[in-house]
């Protein structure tokens, strides 16, 4: 008697790890979205930076656990889109309150105010309702491998993601009202000249 993989099991086998390839372009498309979105690149910019660390944190909540390679694309894909949907309630906010004359700063913190609590409560919503995936004991641990990856992901951009995106904002913003204050005074030394 002999085992062998079969089905979506041997399929996955065989591709690999080539779909982790796949959140390349994904991400590739997301972003010039996002730009047309804010008319800028700068505010998706704010919102992707954020991701690095909840795949961080996925793969060292991951690191002692059930770590199923043929899945790590399904897992990030999600924690990708979970996390840059915390990020953009803070930065549109934040850009809203700008754009109505609010200083940069007010603007942040006002925005961190506001959205603090809608963010926790769908944040930890998903991560109770990921509860019973982590502590799932099947022969296939797939649903284990999933929940824990989802788990950890999500309590690392939760965390993480309420502190960064705001400074990530306030830097990018304060990068963007240089330029501008850079290129008026280039544009009235000359209109002087």
């Amino acid at each position: 008697m002999a085992t062998e993989w079969t089905d979506l099991a041997f399929l996955q086998l065989q591709a690999g790890n080539s779909a982790m390839w796949s959140l390349l372009p994904g991400g590739g498309f997301r972003v010039p979205g996002a730009a047309a979105q804010y008319e800028s690149w700068r505010l998706p910019l704010a919102v992707i930076l954020v991701v690095p660390m909840c795949l961080f944190c996925s793969v060292v909540g991951c690191r002692r656990r059930a770590w199923n390679q043929h899945f790590h694309a399904d897992r990030f894909r999600v924690l990708v889109g979970l996390a840059s949907k915390n990020a953009i309630l803070i930065v549109e906010f934040a850009k809203q309150q700008q754009e109505a004359g609010v200083p940069r700063r007010q603007a942040t913190l006002e925005a961190c105010r506001l959205r603090l609590r809608p963010i926790l409560m769908t944040s930890f919503a998903f991560i109770l309702g990921v509860v019973p995936l982590v502590v799932a004991r099947a022969p296939r641990r797939d649903a284990e491998a999933l929940g824990v990856a989802v788990f950890s992901g999500m309590l690392g951009v939760t965390f993480f993601g309420i502190f960064l995106t705001p400074v990530f904002y306030f830097v990018i913003q304060w990068f963007a009202e240089r330029e501008t204050a850079t290129k008026d005074a280039i544009a009235a030394r000359n209109g002087d000249s």
